[in-house]
């Protein structure tokens, strides 16, 4: 088969449409045939050698994929040679066979086509694990969520609506604020003029009751003085620095929350596993895609040799949501 391989750590030129050897599916695995997959920063780190895949994943690029079950391992009851599935994985997306264990797959929602259905499972895991099952989110919150623009923070934005949250973002130019605006925020800031804390202290609320960050370090102060009392800090993502100073006055004050996740690294079964969140998203979050009330939000669609060029459009401030690479 085909994939793309990295071939050395550095910018998308290193991105190469190579033949490389053939998955085969392990015990309670099944080899899917990929239809789609899609970019995500993780991507980008690891191809600039900074984000290893865990241990006995592979080492080629993308974590999702949508396509169509061509062998099942050992022990594989629930599905079937032919489904058309998407997937939660730990590498090996960009290919054009991955092996995956059976407990990540996903139905592709009724009324996607698999390019579509490609650019869900890691923001929809990602955004569902934190906000729901972790942070507890509930109608009539406030919700803050930074990099409204971007894959996860345009799936975040509808997954909060949908719930019955009050939505606030962040994001760096008037284009992706107007495409929140579109998905349901309805408190938008672009952080290169304007505060977000005092956005969302001007509020019934007082200030958020959920903030979902994917700057880190460089947030983490300001990020506290957003909260609201007994509001709760996500901390998913290290894009402004992975190390800062923790005020714990405020946040006793504040009555606060601080934790962080991670997805790629999770056990596969077990607590706090990927088949628990895949089988949550699964049951609960489906539907509301299914029925049109949460959608994909897709700014491209390029075939996968061109890999190189969807992980920069991944940077530009003309992209909103997700970028797709389809495969051949």
């Amino acid at each position: 088969m085909h994939a793309i391989t990295v071939t050395a750590p550095g910018g998308p030129e290193v991105l190469t449409w190579s033949e490389v050897p053939d998955p085969s599916p392990g015990p309670g695995e099944v080899l899917i045939d990929v239809a789609a997959t899609a970019v995500n920063r993780a991507d980008v780190l690891q191809r600039r050698g900074l984000y290893p895949p865990p241990r006995g994943a592979s080492e080629i690029l993308g974590l999702e994929c949508s396509g169509t079950v061509s062998a099942l391992g050992d022990g594989v009851r629930d599905w079937q040679i032919g489904d058309r599935v998407c997937a939660l994985l730990a590498g090996g997306g960009y290919a054009e066979k991955v092996a995956v264990p059976a407990t990540q797959l996903l139905p592709v929602p009724d009324g996607l086509d698999l390019a579509a259905a490609a650019s869900l499972p890691e923001v929809a895991c990602t955004v569902w694990s934190n906000l729901v099952m972790i942070g507890g989110m509930r109608a009539g919150q406030l919700v803050l969520i930074h990099g409204g623009g971007g894959g996860i923070g345009t799936h975040a934005i509808q997954v909060a609506s949908a719930l019955g949250a009050t939505v606030a973002v962040t994001a760096g130019s008037e284009l992706k604020l107007a495409a929140c605006r579109d998905l349901g925020a309805s408190i938008t800031v672009n952080y290169r003029e304007d505060d977000f804390v005092a956005a969302v202290r001007d509020t019934p609320q007082g200030g958020a009751d959920l903030i979902l960050d994917n700057m880190g370090a460089k947030y983490l102060d300001r990020n506290v003085d957003a909260l609201a009392k007994d509001g709760q800090l996500c901390v998913i993502g290290m894009q402004g620095g992975a190390i800062a100073e923790l005020n714990i006055g405020k946040l006793l004050a504040k009555r606060g929350h601080v934790f962080a996740t991670g997805l790629r690294g999770r056990p596969e079964t077990g607590t706090s596993s990927k088949a628990e969140i895949v089988s949550e998203v699964t049951a609960r979050l489906w539907p509301l895609v299914a029925d049109g009330t949460i959608r994909p939000v897709v700014h491209a669609e390029l075939p996968i040799t061109e890999a190189g060029r969807a992980h920069e459009l991944l940077d530009s401030a003309e992209t909103v949501g997700k970028v797709v690479l389809t495969v051949a």
